[in-house]
């Protein structure tokens, strides 16, 4: 299947969005998208519609069509798949299907659009994973939020009973300094014949001595003055009520970021530092798993792409020579731009134009791959969690993880255990690695810094109130600086004199889905 473009017109062809895979000028666009109403015959229902060169596919939406615009050569049964999740995108994002609120939320359909379709080849999403990428939703971001709102309230409850504390303190000082001064200042009020001056001092020591009656015996010795230094609040004992009270958060399982040192807590400990030379390769991958807690993998996927980075315009002449020595079917994909013939001859990566040099001071994709499989003997690491039910109302749950590829190399491998809403924190047994207690989410999280061959199997035990369904799904995350498909760049040349061109690269491989349910 080979998508073009993909609109959501009027009746009288007239576009609302519109969104092309392929190179396309706007004029080529324009024509097709007005031709395409005056195809249609009246009276019958189609789903396509052809021309000498295209196929339209479309369907009705009240007033407007979604339409996809593709080859002849596409096969027609997955563009009719394709057509029915455009078709479920645009109601997520528009309440009604009037021009007004397509145009309204144009960029939300052209961001969906692009998940749906990458370089014309349909991805392999739903609905509720289009949603999920449109909004970027960040499990660290609310992480972060829940506990900023956690230290708020407390801060606010903490600033209450000390403003509290202050006032009393600051009515006791006035108890009791202005207790003989104002009988004094009442018999030189009388001695001065000022009535009103002396009548206001005399109701003040009144209010006083009967507000002393009312006060216990013990709270009025806590209250008295010591003669040593002055204990009373200051501004400079702010730093030590802040810090008493991060300690406090600590002592209770939260992860608490300083203003001093949040720049290093956000920055990820196991990233080396590249020296970038003019010429940098960026090898990223993505992956994505969901397993069953018995046993087999749902669905495993990995999506890789080689970014360019070109900092002196003088190295944008090259090409990039690739060793793909992957055995499993992967799926490679040059940009537009790239020269597929020399890519398909001798795996080198250049331009189209070979007089026009790459992009320079800018990240440019030339180079995406995919690998999609359910056989679980290419999972990466697997998870066995086995709760069992212990008759006083929890279970005894034994986890442990197995690295499956022993060629990978994990670090900052995060294992997350959801618990049962409300309960206490877990008793651990026995564990292998760093445990802490997520109060705010209640979950229990594993920390494990590096997984290798070397260290390719531990266990936790642990007790927890709930029955078996509350510790699922569980999640994991690691980061790699080792890809998990073996492709590699083993060098770089100068499209001048074939010389050898010094370039710098590095390989990252992070999780985006890992999850056992």
């Amino acid at each position: 299947m080979v998508l073009l473009a993909a609109a959501v017109c009027t009746r009288s062809g007239k576009a609302l969005v519109s969104r092309q895979f392929v190179e396309m000028i706007k004029s080529r666009i324009e024509g097709l998208l007005a031709a395409f109403p005056k195809l249609l015959t009246g009276g019958r229902q189609h789903t396509f519609v052809e021309t000498e060169s295209v196929r339209y596919v479309y369907q009705p939406l009240d007033k407007v069509y979604m339409l996809l615009i593709t080859t002849k050569a596409s096969n027609i049964l997955e563009d009719l798949e394709t057509l029915r999740l455009f078709s479920r995108v645009i109601p997520e994002y528009c309440r009604s299907m009037e021009e007004s609120e397509i145009q309204e939320n144009a960029f939300n359909l052209i961001f969906a659009f692009d998940e749906i379709v990458a370089l014309g080849y349909r991805e392999s999403v739903n609905l509720a994973q289009i949603r999920t990428f449109v909004e970027m939703d960040s499990h660290e971001e609310k992480v972060y939020r829940a506990v900023r709102e956690t230290q708020e309230r407390e801060a606010k409850t903490k600033m209450k009973e000390k403003a509290k504390e202050l006032q009393r303190k600051r009515y006791e000082e006035s108890k009791r300094g202005g207790k003989s001064p104002g009988f004094s200042s009442s018999s030189g009020g009388f001695g001065n014949s000022s009535g009103f001056g002396s009548s206001n001092n005399f109701t003040s020591s009144s209010t006083v001595s009967e507000s002393i009656t009312t006060v216990p015996q013990e709270t009025r010795s806590s209250l008295v003055r010591p003669s040593g230094p002055n204990r009373a609040m200051k501004l400079g004992s702010k730093a030590k009520d802040v810090d008493s009270f991060v300690d406090q958060l600590k002592s209770e399982g939260e992860q608490v970021t300083s203003a001093n040192d949040s720049s290093t807590k956000m920055a990820p400990v196991s990233t080396p530092q590249v020296d970038m030379e003019p010429v940098h390769v960026v090898l990223s991958e993505d992956i994505v798993v969901r397993a069953g807690r018995d046993g087999g993998l749902h669905n495993m996927e990995v999506q890789g792409i080689l970014k360019l980075r070109i900092s002196d315009p003088e190295h944008g002449m090259i090409r990039i020579q690739v060793e793909n020595q992957d055995t499993r079917p992967i799926q490679l994909q040059t940009h537009p731009n790239v020269d597929r013939e020399l890519w398909r001859s001798c795996s080198q990566i250049g331009m189209k134009m070979a007089n026009k040099p790459f992009p320079p001071n800018t990240d440019v994709g030339v180079l995406k791959w995919r690998f999609q499989t359910s056989d679980d003997t290419f999972i990466p690491i697997s998870i066995n969690c086995w709760p069992q039910e212990n008759g006083a109302g929890g279970c005894d749950v034994n986890i442990e993880y197995t690295l499956e590829n022993t060629d990978m190399e994990l670090t900052d491998v995060t294992i997350t255990i959801p618990l049962a809403s409300g309960a206490p924190p877990p008793i651990i047994n026995d564990c292998e690695g760093e445990h802490e207690y997520d109060r705010v989410h209640c979950a229990l999280i594993w920390r494990i810094p590096v997984i290798d061959q070397n260290a390719s199997s531990a266990a936790m035990d642990f007790t927890a109130r709930g029955n078996p369904d509350n510790f699922f799904p569980v999640r994991v995350n690691f980061s790699s600086t080792k890809s998990y498909c073996n492709l590699k760049v083993s060098g770089v040349l100068s499209i001048k004199d074939s010389a050898p061109v010094i370039y710098s690269s590095e390989t990252c491989l992070k999780t985006n889905l890992y999850e056992i349910d």
